[in-house]
């Protein structure tokens, strides 16, 4: 990465970044320390992708350190929050981006697997948030959450995760205005079809080409096309968007596919590793 501590549009502020280990979390992470920005970056398990982007914002001149939480429970979640605000010494930013998926057919779905969706989708963000909110009003911050497009079109299957992403966006707009008064803006980002790690893990043969094709603008989305929109909504020149969930997927939601896919199982199992029976 290429970066000038202590230069760029987010210079001076703190920021911590869920889920930031791989994917569109990472490339977040990455992208406010280009711009200037501490960071913490938060990972769930594996800490090679967090570490060694800390390496590269380290070496480029900027400073960031990599934090676990397991966010299917509650405590981890409130210790992050401590150790994040241990090491920024306040917060500007806070970007809700971790997460889960999973797809099921809705008669096979087990509480098991539907808590863990909610806990890791749903409760950790809404709790660690709060556990930072003085630091928010302190700062009159800001708050982006990750959703997605799922919660905006149906898909065979993801029942469970289509319903822990249009949660996000009806607390998102919630939030926004109650936090208002305090100087707190809220929003959200749906990211289209956007290549991460975990598409090859289920899909090594992914062809990239044949995907965009069934996207208007002609092409899959990248980490960078997310995390570009984050800064964004987290800088001054967002400072009159407040509640709103930006569609960031190439058109995808503003066409009809008028196809029979959606009677089709799904040929590919997302979840395997950290949804429990999959």
């Amino acid at each position: 990465m290429s970066t000038n501590a202590g230069e760029g549009r987010m210079a001076g502020k703190r920021v911590l970044v869920t889920g930031s280990g791989t994917g569109i979390g990472r490339e977040v992470a990455l992208e406010f320390a280009r711009q200037g920005a501490t960071v913490a970056l938060h990972y769930a398990h594996s800490s090679v992708g967090a570490d060694s982007a800390v390496a590269a914002i380290v070496q480029a001149g900027g400073r960031a350190v990599a934090l676990a939480a397991d966010f299917a429970r509650v405590e981890p979640v409130q210790t992050l929050a401590a150790e994040a605000l241990g090491f920024l010494g306040g917060l500007d930013v806070l970007i809700n981006n971790a997460g889960i998926t999973m797809n099921r057919p809705f008669s096979q779905v087990t509480p098991a697997q539907f808590d863990q969706l909610y806990h890791v989708n749903v409760r950790a963000p809404f709790f660690l948030t709060q556990a930072l909110l003085p630091a928010l009003v302190a700062t009159r911050g800001a708050i982006v959450n990750l959703t997605s497009i799922h919660a905006f079109e149906g898909y065979p299957e993801h029942s469970v995760y289509a319903g822990t992403k249009g949660a996000l966006v009806a607390y998102t707009r919630e939030l926004a205005v109650e936090l208002a008064l305090q100087g707190v803006r809220v929003n959200a980002i749906a990211p289209g079809s956007t290549v991460v790690e975990n598409h090859y893990k289920v899909s090594p043969d992914l062809d990239l080409e044949a995907g965009g094709r069934q996207i208007p603008c002609g092409f899959v989305g990248q980490p960078l096309d997310i995390a570009k929109v984050a800064v964004f909504l987290a800088s001054e020149e967002a400072r009159y968007i407040v509640g709103q969930t930006l569609i960031v997927d190439g058109g995808t939601t503003a066409w009809m596919p008028f196809s029979d896919a959606f009677r089709q199982p799904m040929g590919v199992q997302f979840g395997r590793g950290y949804v429990p029976g999959l």
